[in-house]
């Protein structure tokens, strides 16, 4: 008779035989059956928080890493802001520049319409 929860070696399917097979073996190779892995390091706890975290290189690499990412998302999340600040810059630059040109020539008394059509009548241009 089987234990609960394993199959009987007679078992028809061939995947239930396999595990069976490799279960036996891990049994055999281990004497003490049950035992758990332990690990085979000994940390000391008095000693120094992890050296290897504290290394600066590491910290360097770290910092570098954490700063490309966090530029990356901030231009991700700031480029429509700057391109809508950009076109109201343009906008704003283009109205300063035509009140400014049309008060200098109103200051002048000269006329734009007859400053345009002389301009483009001239050959230089």
């Amino acid at each position: 008779m089987t234990s609960p929860g394993r199959a009987a070696v007679s078992d028809p399917n061939p995947l239930v035989q396999r595990v069976d097979a490799l279960l036996r073996r891990h049994q055999e190779a281990a004497p003490g059956g049950g035992d758990l892995p332990v690990l085979t390091e000994i940390v000391d706890p008095n000693s120094p928080a992890g050296s290897a975290a504290l290394d600066a290189a590491a910290v360097e690499a770290l910092s570098r890493e954490l700063e490309r990412a966090v530029l990356a998302r901030l231009e991700n999340e700031l480029q429509p802001a700057l391109a809508a600040m950009g076109e109201a810059l343009r906008t704003a630059l283009h109205e300063a520049v035509a009140v400014a040109v049309a008060r200098e020539l109103q200051a002048r008394k000269l006329d734009a319409g007859a400053l345009a059509a002389k301009r483009s009548a001239s050959p230089g241009g």
